[in-house]
């Protein structure tokens, strides 16, 4: 597939906001007066009524020796006066400058924050009716085309088509709309879902593709909303054109990623600009823009005809082959999306978390570092027998945690944080600062990043994007970094807002120039905070960050306790914000950097360029609303980011605005934005929360958890299919699978083994198929698992389906990680418990399982969904405790070989653990055999090549048992 370099990388713009109130008018006229009174009154009742307020000559030190007239105090408050007025008339023009260019944040006027503060207000209420509206924050408007911008008069042509089709088809009927997923109410619809084409309507004319006029860009929305008369039939245009090769040799695969010079065939109901019976026939084009729409037509598909019906005007050129490879073909909305890519049933699973791939990754891997750091925890607190089973979750906690696991995507967060970090390390290589970015755009192919201003040419392999604000980058160029090579996270301050046709949004909260509200009902404004927290809590493209919640999510701290910090109210967090804010100016100015991003390039890293982020949900008063302003206003080169969800958009400072709607969309008018939005309802607040915070082994309760099944090997009835997964993966009992379909189905089985407590559908279609699959494939599999495992002996299938929809094994399908959990069980709190001699069989037993890692034998490619299991670290834990509590009873009764035997089973599935070299350094030493100890010795240091590298306690032991291993490592 060709390569694409996407013209715009923005979603379509929201359909034109209606006319002002009149309270809009009266706010604008009178911020014009206040201006006019303020730069053109005052001067005026100065010269008037003062005059000239300075001497006519020099003063002299007679001068100063005068009284103080009352004539004299009135010209020095005039000085001071025509002072303040100078200052504030720069203020003015800077503002008015950045709201008419829309390029990067405005210049500071030294000295000026409360005058820059008042002028930047006044200018956005006198610009709020006018087209430049758009531009007050500036670039992020050219994320969506403005409505009102000069534009060229676009090119349309008609292509040859049947007279009677070109007759006028009546309107859509309501149930028409509803199948399209609008609702006809008066008024329209706002952040409808896209529309499908209009039956009876056939596509027989073309458009191309317009260059950039200023600021704004051309959009698949505007296109629609010049020339359809609605924004919101973007996506029959999207329909019409998806896939087919453009002029260039790319093809259009996102409806938000379009590029000047492309063409698009347009409904036959398309109105406006110079529209002509022949794509030949066009006015004022070339022969060859003429040639490429007569091209461009050639390549056209199936369209309806005036009766409904298909009508086979040109079959698509390229065999159906390419449509299934196509990666980002259909391009659903971002809930269909979820259900399209895995394809299996979701019932009970909760459709928020299934639509955040991004979020999901996060608390995964967040939560597998919990897990794993409590089970550890857990052998140093040394308490025998070591719990090392986690609680397993249940009720809402359980659906969450597969929503999480099937919505994950974990490739997408590998490459945006090595294509930020990779940027970074190019960046400081050539001797350059990072630029401020406001928003990235990550898509199935590729990351875009806008610029807030001009940087200059992209380094390699980055590449220019619509134009010199926007960076794009192919996510099959993402550089591979080594642990040498990484470097500091970039843009840790950037999270998700939601998705438009696979396209997300992710919006750089350390860089907003000013506060960012959040209006909508309260429920929405805090499921859109709580996914905001969440994700930059265990986001896995930043390092240091910390971020205040206030307001709202107590228990989301639970997360990340390092990283996000709650307080009740705004009172509480002013007080130090604004200490904060002083503190990081001053170091800012220590260090000759003019913003954070600058500290974030070359060998010294600045101590202040972690960001801070605030997320606000309590109403401030006004007096506290001021305060936020102020500090907001200086926030975005300190590396503060404010977002505060409020009931009102007017508020001080306020210089983007977003809108959550009752339909869950995310929208901005002023920015063309209309996004399906990301939340974290208070439901899957809780049951997220309540996962991390029932992350631990259970140490504490009335006693050991019984492995989820029991086995006895030695027992009457062996198991019908035995797996052992330790080790390299084998299984006795079943037929060799077909050799097409014998990988998936041992993967399949594996994952279940792990899971004795059932495996969602979801779960197991995006374990086995990280990148999508089809429900006829998925069910097909399943199929084919049910008949290889087969049914036992008295019918029952081995296979079966429980109340809640997961996949479950019968007990006769076991694996060598059951008997190993059921032997560590007996051997401390069964049988073994109290009988020295059980329990010496019992460990001996389990560490003869000890055949190496977890499905040592695993294809490369294969078994990603391993990095979140817990199985892997409970497998060198147990056996590790094995080794140590079955070497101490050999020591115990003078068998040092049989204790060193068993420390060296354990040694080789946990070849890192301090406790096991400890104990085998006791154990050689007890020996008596200096050479054996020193055979010891050559091995530890060997192993931590170089010795400096050594722990301390294993330091201290060494020079304790054998005091020469100093001249052996300088060796």
């Amino acid at each position: 597939m060709a390569r694409q370099t996407p013209y715009t990388a923005h979603p379509p713009a929201p359909p034109p906001r209606g006319p002002r109130g009149a309270g809009d008018v009266l706010r604008a006229l009178l911020a014009a007066l206040a201006l006019a009174a303020l730069l053109i009154a005052l001067p005026v009742a100065l010269v008037h009524f003062v005059g000239w307020p300075l001497p006519d000559s020099p003063p002299s030190l007679s001068t100063l020796r005068q009284p103080i007239t009352p004539a004299t105090f009135v010209d020095v408050l005039a000085v001071v006066v025509w002072l303040a007025w100078a200052q504030f008339t720069a203020c003015v023009l800077v503002e008015v400058k950045a709201a008419v260019s829309g390029v990067g944040l405005p210049a500071r006027v030294p000295g000026a924050g409360p005058s820059q503060l008042m002028a930047r207000q006044l200018i956005a209420a006198v610009l709020l009716l006018g087209a430049s509206a758009a531009s007050l924050a500036p670039s992020l408007s050219s994320l969506a085309p403005g409505d009102a911008a000069p534009r060229r008069a676009p090119l349309t042509a008609t292509a040859p088509q049947d007279p009677a089709a070109q007759r006028k088809q009546p309107g859509p009927s309501p149930e028409a709309d509803r199948q399209r997923g609008t609702e006809s109410r008066p008024g329209g619809t706002r952040g409808v879902a896209a529309v499908a084409p209009r039956p009876g309507v056939r596509a027989t004319k073309f458009y191309r593709v317009q260059p950039p006029e200023g600021r704004h860009h051309d959009s698949l929305w505007e296109i629609a909303r010049r020339h359809l008369g609605d924004g919101r039939r973007y996506q029959e245009i999207y329909e019409l054109n998806k896939d087919r090769p453009q002029p260039d040799g790319s093809r259009l695969s996102l409806a938000s990623l379009i590029r000047p010079g492309w063409i698009v065939e347009m409904p036959a109901d398309a109105h406006g600009g110079d529209v002509v019976e022949m794509p030949g026939e066009a006015p004022g084009t070339g022969p060859g823009v003429r040639k490429q729409i007569a091209a461009y037509a050639e390549t056209g598909a199936v369209h309806p005809t005036a009766d409904g019906g298909p009508e086979a005007r040109r079959e698509d050129p390229r065999p159906p082959a390419d449509h299934a490879a196509s990666p980002a073909s259909p391009s659903p909305a971002a809930g269909e999306h979820a259900v399209e890519v895995h394809g299996a049933p979701v019932a009970g699973l909760p459709e928020a978390l299934l639509a955040a791939p991004l979020l999901a990754a996060g608390l995964l891997t967040a939560l597998g570092r919990r897990r794993r750091a409590a089970l550890w925890d857990a052998a140093a607190r040394a308490v025998r027998p070591v719990r090392h089973r986690m609680p397993v979750p249940e009720g809402p906690a359980t659906d969450a945690h597969d929503a999480l696991l099937a919505g994950a995507d974990p490739e997408a967060v590998r490459d945006l944080d090595r294509a930020l970090r990779g940027l970074t390390r190019t960046l400081t290589a050539t001797g350059r600062t990072l630029p401020a970015v406001y928003a990235a755009w990550l898509t199935p192919d590729a990351l875009h990043l806008q610029l807030a201003d001009e940087a200059g040419p992209p380094p390699e392999p980055w590449e220019r994007g619509q134009d010199q604000l926007f960076w794009c980058l192919e996510r099959a160029a993402v550089p591979r970094l080594s642990r040498d090579e990484e470097t500091a996270a970039p843009y840790p301050g950037l999270v998700s807002l939601g998705t438009l046709d696979g396209a997300r949004l992710l919006l750089n909260l350390e860089a907003v120039p000013g506060l960012v509200t959040l209006t909508g009902a309260p429920a929405a404004r805090t499921a859109v905070l709580s996914s905001l927290a969440a994700e930059l809590a265990t986001n896995g493209w930043s390092d240091r960050m910390t971020v205040t919640l206030v307001g709202f999510g107590a228990g989301l701290p639970a997360l990340a306790p390092t990283r996000l910090r709650h307080l009740p109210d705004t009172a509480a967090l002013l007080e130090s914000l604004e200490a904060e804010t002083g503190h990081r100016r001053r170091a800012l100015a220590a260090a000759g950097h003019d913003s954070v991003l600058t500290g974030r390039t070359g060998r010294a890293r600045h101590a202040q360029s972690a960001p801070h982020l605030v997320l606000l949900a309590a109403e401030p008063s006004p007096d506290e609303a001021r305060r936020l302003a102020a500090l907001a206003a200086d926030s975005g080169r300190l590396g503060i980011g404010y977002l505060l969800a409020t009931a009102t958009a007017d508020v001080p400072g306020a210089t983007w605005q977003l809108e959550i709607t009752p339909e869950g969309r995310l929208i901005a008018p002023l920015f063309g934005l209309d996004l399906a939005a990301q939340q974290l309802p208070d439901a899957q607040h809780a049951a997220v929360v309540a996962l991390f915070a029932s992350a631990t082994p259970t140490d504490d309760g009335p006693g050991p958890t019984a492995p989820a099944l029991a086995v006895d090997l030695t027992g009457p009835t062996p198991p019908a299919v035995y797996a052992r997964i330790i080790g390299p993966y084998r299984i006795t009992g079943l037929d060799a699978p077909e050799a097409e379909r014998g990988a998936l189905l041992r993967e399949a089985l594996a994952l279940l083994l792990l899971h004795r407590e059932g495996v969602h559908p979801r779960v197991l279609a995006a374990a086995l198929w990280p990148r999508g699959v089809t429900p006829d494939v998925h069910d097909a599999l399943v199929t084919r698992l049910r008949a290889w495992l087969g049914s036992d002996p008295d019918g029952g299938p081995r296979l079966t389906t429980d109340a809640t929809g997961r996949l479950v094994l019968a007990p006769s399908v076991v694996s060598d990680w059951d008997v190993l959990q059921n032997l560590h069980h007996q051997a401390t709190t069964g049988r073994g418990a109290h009988d020295p001699a059980v329990r010496e069989r019992f460990l001996t037993d389990a560490l003869a399982l000890a055949r190496g890692p977890l499905l040592a034998d695993r294809p490369e490619g294969r078994y990603a969904w391993l990095a979140h299991e817990i199985a892997e670290a409970q497998l060198r834990f147990l056996l590790i405790e094995s080794a140590l509590d079955l070497a101490a009873h050999h020591r115990a009764h003078d068998r040092p070989q049989s204790a060193a035997t068993a420390l060296e089973a354990a040694l080789a599935a946990a070849p890192g653990d301090e406790r096991l070299w400890h104990e085998l350094l006791r154990t050689a030493h007890a020996t008596g055999d200096v050479e054996r100890l020193e055979a010891v010795v050559r091995r530890l240091l060997d192993h931590h090549a170089p010795p400096r590298a050594l722990p301390p306690q294993t330091r201290a032991l060494l020079d304790e048992l054998a005091p020469a291993w100093h001249a052996r490592a300088a060796n």
